[in-house]
């Protein structure tokens, strides 16, 4: 081989190793731009998602009605997951309750993690979750099934625009109990 082309292959390895390293660079930095998109359009942070809000100071809107929607995915084969009910036509500033169906496939004791998303995502700073399933990691023995509760206000500041919202879960196998 020349030692024209012998640079060349050094040259390419090179961009190769730096394309490599700049992929995952990018990759941490989408965590934290996530993180900063959320802010400023106002959907809100993956941990304002993921705590418990409060009722308080909510009286229900007697002439207004929102249909919620309950969704479910999972990422894997190792969980059955989804809502007991597909819809439920809700009250802005009244307090309810949903509930989904888990059931540990895998063959072992597992912990899995439900991660919420609202949609539209305008709307996701009105959803307030008060108690969630979501909040923390779920152990599960082997074949277990259980249903799990979250407990919701849709908040009466509500845009008058918005009738519909979407609360999705995806279900992630985080690992043995």
């Amino acid at each position: 081989m020349s030692e024209a082309g012998g640079n060349r292959n050094r040259s390419i390895a090179v961009r190769l190793v730096l394309m490599a390293a700049g992929s995952f660079a990018f990759g941490f930095a989408l965590v934290p731009l996530y993180d900063v998109f959320c802010e400023v359009t106002g959907i809100g942070t993956r941990e304002q998602l993921s705590r418990a809000g409060s009722a308080a100071g909510q009286a229900p809107v007697a002439d207004r009605t929102v249909v919620v929607e309950f969704t479910a995915s999972v990422p894997s084969g190792d969980w059955e997951f989804e809502p007991v009910a597909a819809t439920m036509e809700v009250q802005p500033g009244r307090l309810y309750e949903a509930h989904y169906r888990a059931r540990n496939l895998s063959g072992r004791a597992t912990t899995g993690q439900a991660v919420p998303s609202v949609a539209p995502a305008r709307a996701a700073q009105y959803f307030v979750k008060t108690e969630c399933f979501c909040f923390t990691p779920q152990h599960f023995a082997k074949d277990e099934e259980r249903e799990m509760a979250v407990r919701f206000v849709v908040d009466r500041e509500l845009p008058p625009g918005i009738d519909r919202l979407t609360l999705s879960y995806a279900f992630y196998n985080v690992g043995r109990s």
